[in-house]
């Protein structure tokens, strides 16, 4: 079902194992255009479907149905901490220390990330699109774990639409070169096939992340270009669509 998925085993005396899953579109129970794991209930799919999708997922995880916290991100840069499943609506980034809450955040071209803290007791998810690039919600995502009483130890990136098939108006790019470093915005910025600048936010993610200080060893990318593989939603590809994502929580023993 998922696209990946994996264990990381703590490194902090009293920390827990924690589990993340990247997932793409398929395994799910949901119809054309949401076909089939579509994970979003604010893109017009049954809501039932969407339902049995989100327990799909909490069973990988090895949860029960009812314990996910999924975000209904906005393209912005506020961080919500939750101890409790539901929906978060107006948030682009989720923390918690709820042992066995899985925290959700979704994507169809924008950027899923799952960030497991050091502790092994923190752990965080992060909606980021080009907005979010510019509006730092990484920084937001990483000093969050830091006030918290962690550094990053893994930072699962998935699929996202890549820089060649994302090309934007001059005035975008401008305002990565503007609001990020020379740095950032080199990993970020390409030029696409027909000369147009292009936004690969996922390398953009990747930059951002070396500069607060996590290691290259830790950043895992997890699946491809959401445009260009049919097995990932791609909103600007299908334009109605369903939603991928990345999925996290600590868990009491690795066989939890």
């Amino acid at each position: 079902m998922s696209l990946a998925d994996g264990l990381v085993l703590p490194s902090a005396p009293g920390g827990r194992p924690a589990r993340w899953a990247a997932t793409g579109r398929s395994g799910g129970a949901s119809r054309p255009p949401y076909a089939s794991l579509n994970l979003a209930g604010y893109v017009g799919d049954d809501a039932s479907s969407v339902e049995e999708n989100r327990r799909r997922v909490a069973a990988q995880l090895g949860l029960p149905a009812d314990q996910l916290c999924v975000m209904d991100s906005v393209h912005g840069a506020t961080l919500a901490v939750v101890d409790a499943p539901g929906v978060v609506p107006g948030v682009d980034a989720l923390l918690t220390q709820r042992p066995g809450l899985a925290i959700v955040a979704l994507g169809a071209d924008c950027v899923p990330i799952a960030l497991v803290g050091s502790d092994g007791l923190t752990v965080a998810v992060v909606h980021c699109g080009w907005r979010g690039l510019v509006a730092d919600v990484i920084a937001v995502a990483v000093r969050a774990l830091r006030d918290h009483g962690a550094q990053v130890s893994t930072a699962v990136l998935g699929p996202a639409v890549c820089g060649s098939c994302y090309p934007v108006p001059q005035e975008r790019a401008a305002q990565v070169v503007a609001e990020r470093s020379a740095a950032v915005a080199a990993m970020a910025l390409v030029t696409t096939s027909d000369g147009q600048p292009g936004i690969d936010v996922r390398e953009g993610v990747a930059a951002r992340l070396l500069e607060l200080g996590v290691s290259a060893h830790a950043i895992e990318r997890v699946g491809g270009c959401t445009v260009e593989d049919p097995a990932l939603f791609s909103y600007r590809r299908d334009g109605i669509t369903g939603r991928q994502g990345v999925a996290v929580c600590t868990v009491d023993s690795p066989g939890s």
